[in-house]
């Protein structure tokens, strides 16, 4: 049977999924993120999936989401987007090091996930850790500054005040470019990288993603299937249940 609890790791609210029967094993790890304005609950699907596959997985709140959420404006939320993406990059370190304190996982068996922002911080998190065993990206983005700088686009488009200065804005830029994986992929070394995109995404640039995957191809010259990309003519930014029964797939395969 499987179990769900929540509780708190490195003081993060997270959903911690795991079959009864083999809660205190050291068992493969797997991370799951969620997308922006979304919350843990939301993809219990996949951790409930992961853990009959034999994982224990951990869906964390991210900051302002959840049972993190606060009293902020939705264009207050909008303009912490990256601070979140960034925090969370942060925060898989500390759910991944406090679990092996515990001594309940397989260090050397770590994948992570996320859907939308959750994929952005997926694609983020590749540049900083390499005990990352494999990764799988729904509907995300390694661009950091080109997509940075689409949101700047879109917010005066929209005539909306932006709340840092020019001098700022390019600090910014410079801060997101160290996990930005599309300006030093070989940073993935070689490490399964399973990506799915619906080319109809209105939210995050499918062709982005797609030119990202072209361009890491060669690197995976010497070990093509480590390298996966699923584009789905018909889906927008909702992924499908192909996507996520492949990403099960996916981690069965690599971690």
């Amino acid at each position: 049977m499987v179990v769900i609890q929540n509780e708190k790791i490195a003081h993060i609210p997270v959903l911690h999924v795991v079959k009864e029967d083999k809660r205190q094993e050291k068992l493969p790890l797997i991370i799951f993120i969620h997308g922006f304005t979304s919350a843990k609950e939301h993809n219990l699907h996949f951790g409930y999936l992961l853990a009959e596959a034999g994982y224990r997985v951990i869906l964390p709140d991210a900051l302002y989401h959840g049972e993190r959420g606060e009293k902020i404006t939705e264009q207050e939320l909008q303009f912490s987007f990256w601070n979140i993406v960034l925090n969370e990059i942060e925060e898989i370190a500390k759910i991944k090091n406090e679990l092996a304190l515990r001594h309940i996982i397989d260090e050397q068996r770590i994948g992570l996930a996320g859907t939308s922002m959750g994929g952005i911080t997926t694609f983020g998190a590749l540049t900083q850790y390499p005990w990352i065993k494999a990764a799988v990206s729904l509907m995300g983005t390694p661009c950091y500054e080109t997509f940075f700088q689409l949101q700047i686009d879109e917010i005066r488009k929209r005539g909306h005040q932006l709340p840092l200065s020019e001098e700022e804005l390019q600090k910014e830029k410079a801060r997101l470019a160290a996990y930005d994986l599309s300006l030093q992929p070989e940073k993935l070394n070689g490490r399964p990288l399973f990506i799915w995109h619906g080319q109809l995404d209105q939210v995050v640039p499918y062709h982005y993603t797609y030119e990202f995957y072209e361009k890491i191809k060669p690197l995976y010259a010497q070990n093509e299937a480590h390298l996966k990309f699923i584009s789905d003519a018909k889906a927008g930014h909702k992924v499908t249940r192909e996507a996520f029964l492949e990403t099960v797939k996916w981690f069965e395969k690599y971690v």
